[in-house]
């Protein structure tokens, strides 16, 4: 009989070992890690809003929507140009598909640059299998509440349909 007691208490005391592990456990589960700490709230809020923007002009652009790429743009030569570029790409291809991955932002005060990886394809109708290409840009934003285009240097993925038409030998003349 005394052999039966001493192994309930074993067991007992085991179960109640294990029972408090649990409870512990599910404690620190429940109150979780501490949340990091946004160190500078209104450049990650900035941020945020950048990549929305980037975004809008890359729906904009594969949507062949251009009141909404033109919404993305602030008024100078070098954005008038990129406009033009792009609406031509709207009416050369039946379809367009885009990504942009971000390399690299740079902030100083109002002005935000971006380092960006592109790849798309350019389909000029439903049968063709498309062109690929892929390059690298920079994008100049501008903005603080709202973030607008400013400018743009490198491969830009805008203006394809030029860019097929310099590649394409000419015909001699005669």
């Amino acid at each position: 009989m005394l052999y039966c007691l001493i192994m309930f208490a074993r067991r007992l005391s085991f179960s109640l070992t294990l029972g408090m592990g649990w409870l512990v456990l599910l404690a620190f589960l429940v109150s979780g890690c501490p949340a990091k700490t946004i160190q500078y709230p209104a450049e990650h809020e900035r941020l945020l809003r950048l990549d929305q923007a980037l975004e809008s002009l890359r729906n904009a652009y594969e949507q062949k929507d251009r009141v909404g790429f033109r919404s993305m743009m602030s008024s100078s030569d070098q954005t008038d140009e990129l406009q033009r570029q792009a609406e031509m790409d709207f009416e050369a291809f039946h379809a367009i598909t885009l990504e942009f991955r971000i390399e690299r932002v740079m902030m100083a005060k109002d002005d935000l640059d971006v380092l960006v990886n592109w790849q798309g394809t350019w389909k000029k109708d439903a049968n063709d299998t498309g062109t690929r290409q892929r390059g690298h840009a920079r994008l100049q934003w501008v903005g603080t509440g709202s973030i607008l285009l400013r400018g743009a240097q490198g491969d830009l993925p805008f203006g394809m349909q030029t860019k097929q038409m310099l590649s394409q030998p000419s015909s001699p003349l005669r």
